[in-house]
Order: C-alpha cells, then structure tokens, then sequence
C-alpha cells in the first residue's frame, strides 16, 4: 500500500522558515518524480516544486528563489526547505507523486501539512 505522510508544518512569522518532510512507502520511490502542491484557503490547487528521481529540479515562479525541493532516496523522504515566507504562502501542502503502468497512470497524495505565515 502507497502512504506518503508529511510533517513539518506550523505557524511562522513573515520572513521565516520552515521544512516539509514526506516520507513514503509501498513503492520504489527513487524511481519517481516527486511533486510539492499546496491549497490555500478557498482557492485551487497550485503546484509548487517538482523533483525527478536523479535530482532534477523546477519551481513555480511564485517560490522560486526561496524554497529548495529535495530527496533523500536512501531514507524514502521528500523535503521542501521553505524560506523567506510570506503570508501568501499560507496553505496545506500535499507531498504527491504519477504512478503509470500499463498505460494507466494514478495520482498519490498525502494527508497535507498545514503551513500558516501569520505575524
């Protein structure tokens, strides 16, 4: 069974900072893109960082510069160093990942950490 469980999250100041972990289980997760996406209140949900399995990396423009996605394979974990927060950056934070395999493809989510920039 696939579980992806994030931690990390709170209440921080503006200007602070914060680290989402997301550690995962039930499949080969060196393998995988793993993605970042956030939901903030009342709103959609928004992507924010993507990682592939040798360490490539990309941001959404509305992060880029603060946070640094990265992996760490040999323990299973996902982590998402976020700096320099602003109050827009408020939301929950899903760790997920695509699973395609014999032309089928699912998307896994975890519970969400929430992430509150407040002063």
């Amino acid at each position: 069974e696939v579980q992806l469980v994030e931690s990390g999250g709170g209440l921080v100041q503006p200007g602070g900072s914060l680290r989402l972990s997301c550690v995962a289980s039930g499949f080969t997760f060196s393998t995988y893109a793993m993605n970042w996406v956030r939901q903030a209140p009342g709103k959609g949900l928004e992507w924010v960082s993507r990682i592939n399995g040798g360490g490539g990396t990309t941001y959404a423009d509305s992060v880029k510069g603060r946070f640094t996605i990265s992996r760490d394979n040999a323990k299973n974990t996902l982590y998402l160093q976020m700096n320099s927060l602003k109050p827009e950056d408020t939301a929950v934070y899903y760790c997920h990942y695509k699973s395609v395999q014999s032309g089928f493809s699912r998307d896994f989510w975890g519970r969400g950490s929430q992430v509150t920039v407040s002063s």
